[in-house]
């Protein structure tokens, strides 16, 4: 095995940095987007994946988010070439690939649980699929030696990977991954098996190599903390379709449908219909009326009076104020009582029930606030925000 030879002088050092800043500008030269045009996967008589169109620019981070079952995995695997697609066409650049089996793509996977050889170091882990394309010995050492010095792994690969950290076997992985120099990377929720703690340290590892390499990564995953601190784009999918794209913060802030806003968590939702739309500087302003409640003004697109819509306000843009208020008639306030307080640390969550109609929601607010308030369970409380902090949700 030809493991890499510790040194120290200063040429050795420079021509160390100049091969890393060499591999790093290949593998980003070399990265493509991907396009999904009507894609479909069909197994039998169920539709695990329903039309979908997606472009996933080149050098950038995205994740498909969702619950299980909701076919994220799926239409990873069939970028991948692990799953025949039904109808539609995937492009990874300018290539079609539906029809080439996956060691011909030029994309590399990394799983869920690595799937590393417990038999192998981690030198002998990254050098296999170069073994298995048959580059040449000389080269193979060479690409070998130069991966693993740039992930940080160079003193430990003669280890096997039983011997090796959650974030030094994400690492070996992610070292197998790029020494083939694919064009974009899949990665199957490969931090699920984690701690909490680790998995925090871990992703942002991830987001920096990606960054350092500039290459393309999709990512598979269920969870939204993941999803926020590693995403340039977020995929948002529910029942096999999508059903929102856009930035972190646009996920965050202006969810599409009332599935985004539960799925992201933390945001009230009330139904109700469209009595009116006005425009101003910044936009539509619409009116819904949310039956016994009241009238709710919020940001959105334009909406047809009459239609049945909802809107949302996360739990920490609401303001909680003294009952009774002190204008019953203004919009966007609502009467709750207390029913349960939560310390949690740095925030305090509190749970509510809407007075007129038994909902339940939820206030969030920093702790150190919290006791200033000094409210108690039972009592009855004003609710109130802003219509900037209100969102339409057409669907």
């Amino acid at each position: 095995m030809n493991s890499p030879v510790s040194v120290s002088s200063p040429g050795v050092i420079l021509a160390q940095e100049s091969a890393e800043s060499k591999i790093q500008q290949e593998l980003a030269a070399q990265s493509s987007g991907v396009i999904l045009r009507s894609v479909t996967k069909k197994y039998g008589s169920f539709t695990a994946v329903k039309d979908i169109n997606l472009d996933i620019p080149a050098g950038s981070y995205t994740c498909l988010l969702g619950p299980s079952g909701c076919g994220k995995t799926t239409t990873l695997r069939m970028v991948a070439g692990h799953e025949d697609v039904t109808s539609g066409d995937v492009l990874i650049g300018d290539r079609r690939v539906n029809d080439l089996p996956p060691a011909k793509r030029n994309s590399a996977m990394m799983f869920q649980s690595y799937a590393l050889f417990p038999h192998k170091s981690v030198w002998e882990n990254v050098e296999f699929g170069l073994k298995m394309r048959n580059v040449p010995q000389a080269e193979r050492s060479q690409r070998v030696n130069e991966m693993i010095e740039i992930v940080g792994l160079s003193q430990f690969a003669d280890r096997k990977p039983a011997k090796l950290s959650g974030g030094q076997q994400q690492r070996a992985a992610l070292a197998r991954a790029l020494v083939t120099r694919p064009q974009v990377l899949l990665l199957d929720e490969p931090l699920s098996a984690l701690d909490e703690n680790l998995r925090v340290k871990t992703r942002g590892e991830l987001r920096r190599l990606q960054k350092q390499f500039g290459m393309t990564f999709i990512q598979v995953t269920h969870g939204q903390d993941e999803a926020f601190s590693l995403s340039d784009q977020i995929v948002v999918m529910d029942n096999g379709r999508i059903d929102q794209i856009g930035a972190p913060s646009d996920i965050f802030r202006t969810p599409a449908s009332r599935f985004v806003a539960r799925f992201v968590g933390d945001n009230n939702i009330f139904g109700g219909q469209v009595s009116g739309v006005a425009l101003d500087e910044k936009g539509a302003v619409i009116r819904l009326e949310v039956e016994g409640i009241g009238t709710f003004f919020c940001r959105g697109q334009a909406a047809d009076p009459g239609m049945a819509a909802a809107c949302c306000v996360r739990s920490d843009s609401m303001d909680l104020l003294p009952y009774p208020p002190a204008d019953s008639t203004a919009p966007n306030q609502l009467t709750a009582r207390i029913t349960a307080i939560e310390f949690t640390g740095y925030i305090t969550r509190v749970s509510l029930m809407v007075e007129a109609t038994g909902q339940e929601i939820t206030y969030k607010v920093r702790s150190s606030e919290w006791i200033n308030q000094a409210v108690p369970e039972g009592q009855l409380v004003t609710l109130t925000w802003a219509v900037e902090e209100c969102v339409f949700l057409s669907h």
